[in-house]
């Protein structure tokens, strides 16, 4: 088991993978169970600094933790699977956290308002009204018809160059409202034409490396 844990965290955090030191607050761990179950699902090591450096925890006391943020915390509950591992003396738990089948999944913020996460990278962001209208969606059986007009063709044109845009940005690019800036966005995501890129400085959008645009 020393193995296995070992060479997970070799791996470093990322995208599928996430170090816990200890589980002070179920309502911020319910962030990670949250992105990780919009995203592609993940684990959590839970007793493993950020350096990956093991720190060990009392089992008992985490596992009822990680249980409260995945049921009382989440919405829809997060079906987590949780194992116990012993490397070198200290305890360490792994959780899986798989992709749920019911996207959104959302967790309640210290205010009780509920929020929806993605993972990228080896962070959690806060989902837009843009990624929340993909996910609703994208589960619908409806074809989708694209029309380009004025507004569509200003978005590609300024994303050709290889800039990104915000909603705010393209808004105002355009001339129009958020929620047809956002319905655009949504449509051109769905489509394969823009991605979503998440950085501290919050959401932008680009042209998909795979959508190659007329000439």
């Amino acid at each position: 088991m020393g193995r296995y844990i070992n060479n997970l965290i070799l791996k470093g955090e990322g995208m599928n993978l996430d170090f816990k030191y200890c589980i002070s607050d179920p309502q911020k761990i319910a962030r990670t169970l949250s992105a990780f179950s919009n995203s592609e699902g993940g684990k959590l090591l839970i007793g493993v600094r950020d350096n990956g450096s093991l720190a060990g925890v009392r089992s008992d006391e985490e596992y009822y933790m990680i249980d409260s943020a995945a049921t009382l915390y989440c919405d829809p509950e997060v079906r987590i699977m949780t194992r116990n591992h012993t490397v070198n003396g200290k305890n360490i738990l792994e959780v899986d956290v798989p992709k749920s089948v019911k996207i959104p999944v959302k967790a309640k913020d210290e205010e009780g308002r509920w929020k929806a996460y993605f993972r990228q990278g080896d962070q959690n962001f806060l989902a837009d009204r843009v990624i929340l209208q993909v996910w609703r969606r994208s589960g619908s059986s409806r074809g989708l018809l694209l029309r380009f007009d004025d507004k569509e063709n200003v978005l590609l044109n300024h994303l050709r160059g290889g800039e990104k845009i915000t909603v705010a940005g393209f808004r105002k690019l355009a001339g129009i409202n958020s929620k047809t800036a956002e319905k655009i966005l949504s449509d051109f995501i769905l489509c394969g034409i823009i991605v979503c890129e998440a950085s501290e400085k919050g959401l932008f959008y680009r042209l998909s490396n795979e959508f190659e645009p007329a000439k």
